[in-house]
């Protein structure tokens, strides 16, 4: 079983069904409409952002953020992963009553106590949501910049691409570049190749989140390439929101074909049936790679990783080791 790394999850989106029972009962809360045999239940993009609010809305305390953050990342370790990154959302914690600051600590505990158990190293990417207006991901960003904590080395935007201008978030991603802070962004998921060329022309980041869309333009695609931007792809994903009808039909094996550097991951796994794990099957069946294929994806994540260059060696070296 080849080694993995995830560059892409959002953390409220990772917690396991069995996880978001044991809270509800917790809150007193009845999860029949959204979770029946023990999966999550949506059937439109509007369904789903139904569900995984009521779910994130169970999350309320540092210790259930903590346990949400060991939970996702010990699983990830059982599954043979040595890295993670998660999207945090500061968003999120105001809602629950905590300051972002205590959230990321919580958080920050978390990952810390699946990391003594099974060696996996964690970091966070401070995330606003587009959803939520250009004034509340600048202040997402001013708290990255700012925040101190040693877990939390990248910052993103994520939330509904039909929603603003990347133009509009420009400054934001200014104050989180100056602070040294690695640099993704969410587009050419529901939006279009164009959504992929305005994340390069205006915020030039080094990854960028799905970006499958890109496929759409050849010659936005050889840019990628040429850029040595990373892509963060989700396959199962892209085919649960029906992004593309089926992985026949998935870019992922044409992209990385054409030369980009394309990562496999699983956003809001138990949402899309998925998992680190799974995404990595589906690579060997649909799209026919191998041990040393595979090994070579979690090689561009850890190279694209937002860790120093200390950490980044000790992850190439476990891989290294684990391919002899």
């Amino acid at each position: 079983m080849p080694l993995k790394a995830e560059l892409h999850c959002h953390i409220e989106g990772a917690a396991a069904p069995e996880l978001v029972i044991r809270q509800a009962q917790k809150y007193g809360r009845d999860t029949s409409r959204y979770i029946q045999n023990g999966s999550f239940v949506w059937h439109d993009f509007t369904s789903f952002l139904a569900t995984y609010d009521f779910s994130s809305d169970l999350f309320r305390t540092e210790e259930d953020y903590a346990r949400l953050a060991d939970h996702y990342l010990t699983s990830l370790a059982r599954d043979g992963a040595i890295y993670s990154e998660i999207f945090t959302s500061p968003d999120h914690a105001s809602k629950a009553g905590l300051s972002p600051k205590a959230y990321t600590d919580a958080l920050g505990e978390g990952m810390a106590r699946a990391k003594a158990k099974t060696g996996i190293e964690g970091r966070m990417i401070v995330t606003g949501v587009r959803n939520a207006g250009v004034e509340s991901i600048e202040q997402a960003a001013r708290f990255a910049a700012r925040c101190g904590h040693p877990l939390v080395t990248g910052f993103g935007v994520a939330g509904d691409e039909r929603i603003g201008d990347l133009e509009d978030y420009v400054r934001a991603f200014e104050i989180a570049r100056e602070a040294g802070l690695g640099i993704t962004v969410h587009a050419g998921e529901l939006m279009g190749w164009e959504s992929v060329k305005a994340a390069l022309d205006h915020i030039r980041p080094s990854r960028i989140g799905h970006g499958v869309r890109a496929i759409e333009n050849p010659d936005l695609v050889r840019r990628i390439a040429d850029e040595g931007v990373v892509l963060e792809c989700c396959p199962g994903s892209n085919v649960a929101l029906k992004v593309f009808d089926s992985f026949a039909d998935h870019p992922f094996p044409a992209l990385k074909a054409a030369g980009c550097k394309v990562t496999l991951n699983s956003d809001d796994p138990p949402y899309f049936w998925t998992s680190l794990k799974r995404e990595y099957d589906i690579a060997a069946e649909h799209f026919s790679m191998n041990d040393k294929a595979l090994a070579a994806v979690t090689r561009t994540a850890i190279e694209a990783a937002f860790v120093d260059r200390k950490t980044r060696s000790a992850l190439l070296a476990r891989l290294n080791g684990a391919a002899r």
